[in-house]
């Protein structure tokens, strides 16, 4: 699924999400589509419910950042004017002999095909990255439009229409979660990079004086929701600052994760400067100033960016929660038995409680308890195949609580709670069962 080796860990990430419903090839029955990737039924609540912490951290959780949900397709000019049509590129070749198509700087030595170990390449060209499209009925060069390359364009030319809306005054910072494309050269890595992808940004506007305090601030905000709500640990993480700036930016630093392929950007932190505003004012031939009603001032706002790729997001939490426990067994032919389990964090668990019965005869009874969590967590009723087997299934989706409903709950109106960490179980009245779940999944 990848065109460059990855270990046996990642292997078998790729191969689970797959059996489980987390992430499918897109267009697979037409030999696949590279580049692009279908989230099935668990993928999808896996990635909701990451979006839904970065959404609450970033935004619900505070007075001074507020979101907006922009269109894929803006003005050709917007693209002009940010850089993206004249200088967003890499530089690639190809291999005569094998074909192979790469991106020159991942490459050990340019000079030699990794693949085949040619040195029969094509001379670099530039190529860019934009997606182009056309609008409107005729397809000529008047018509041209793009398709995103990155969700902040749209924040800076909104700037002044939410300012003024929300009566927001600086500093204040603007969020946005949405689709972006990119026509990589050399789509690798699973979902890690991808031609199609969704972004989660926040462009904080502010005056230059202190603007520095705000890049550390940042800085140290999206370092502790990493620490604090994905739970991550410490040690899996890097901060990565930039050694070669933009001629615009005061500082620039990445936050890497070490996935089983290795260390990889999961956020960059960027002071912008003026540049965005200044842009866009340039080729808008609009004031986009602000007025510092305060002093009475009048000057373009600087920008401090976080800027994550959710999908990257999501796979770096699937590699942090993947595990195999291994045990002695008596099962034939084996010496020891081997349980996938996902540790995912309850708040982002696809599967937060799931219901299972130990009889059929007792489907009905499991059924009617869950439906009474519907909506409150996200829950599964599982009811296919013995109860050890409906454990194991459960734990490689991640979910965090199995709730067994058996013939001693007609009896003592309880129910097994299984955790599924330390797989120890818990007898537990159904009358309190939601108080119990609620401190356990909700916290």
């Amino acid at each position: 699924m990848s065109e460059q080796p990855i270990d046996t860990c990642m292997e078998k990430i790729v191969s689970l999400c797959k059996r489980r419903g987390f992430v499918f090839q897109s267009s697979e029955i037409y030999g696949g589509f590279n580049g692009f990737w279908d989230y099935g039924p668990y993928g999808i609540a896996l990635k909701r419910a990451v979006e839904r912490q970065w959404w609450l951290y970033m935004v619900e959780k505070r007075n001074n950042v507020v979101g907006l949900d922009s269109s894929i397709i803006c003005h050709p000019k917007v693209w002009k004017a940010s850089g993206h049509v004249d200088r967003f590129g890499d530089i690639m070749c190809d291999c005569k002999k094998c074909k192979t198509r790469f991106r020159v700087d991942q490459m050990p030595d340019p000079t030699t095909c990794t693949n085949c170990g040619s040195k029969d390449l094509t001379p670099p060209r530039e190529f860019n990255l934009m997606m182009k499209t056309y609008v409107g009925p005729v397809f000529d060069e008047d018509h041209i439009a793009y398709l995103r390359a990155e969700t902040c364009q749209p924040i800076f030319l909104d700037f002044h229409s939410i300012r003024i809306a929300t009566r927001m005054q600086l500093p204040f910072g603007i969020a946005q979660v949405g689709k972006a494309f990119r026509n990589e050269i050399t789509p690798r890595m699973f979902t890690f990079r991808s031609r199609e992808f969704s972004q989660m940004e926040m462009e904080f506007f502010c005056a230059d004086e202190g603007s520095m305090e705000w890049f550390e601030y940042w800085r140290q905000e999206r370092w502790n929701f990493y620490l604090n709500v994905l739970k991550f640990p410490v040690e899996k993480l890097h901060l990565h600052p930039h050694d070669k700036l933009a001629h615009y930016a005061k500082a620039a630093v990445d936050i890497e994760y070490e996935f089983p392929f290795g260390w990889g950007e999961l956020e960059g932190i960027h002071h912008r400067g003026t540049w965005d505003m200044s842009q866009h004012q340039q080729f808008s031939e609009q004031d986009l100033q602000y007025l510092d009603q305060s002093n009475n001032t009048r000057y373009l706002p600087t920008v401090v960016e976080t800027s994550v790729g959710l999908d990257r997001m999501v796979l770096a939490v699937l590699c942090n929660a993947y595990d195999e426990d291994r045990a002695p067994t008596q099962k034939e032919g084996m010496e020891d038995d081997v349980r996938v389990v996902l540790h995912f964090p309850a708040t982002v668990a696809p599967v937060q409680v799931a219901f299972l019965p130990l009889s059929k005869k007792l489907n009905q009874n499991a059924q009617d308890l869950q439906e009474k969590f519907l909506g409150r967590y996200r829950t599964e009723l599982d009811v296919t195949g013995n109860i050890g087997k409906r454990y194991r299934r459960q734990d490689e989706i991640g979910t965090p609580y199995c709730v067994t409903f058996d013939f001693d709950s007609l009896e003592d109106n309880a129910v097994t709670v299984r955790e599924r960490d330390s797989m120890a179980q818990e007898r537990i009245p159904i009358e309190g069962l939601r108080a119990y779940l609620d401190e356990k999944v909700l916290g």
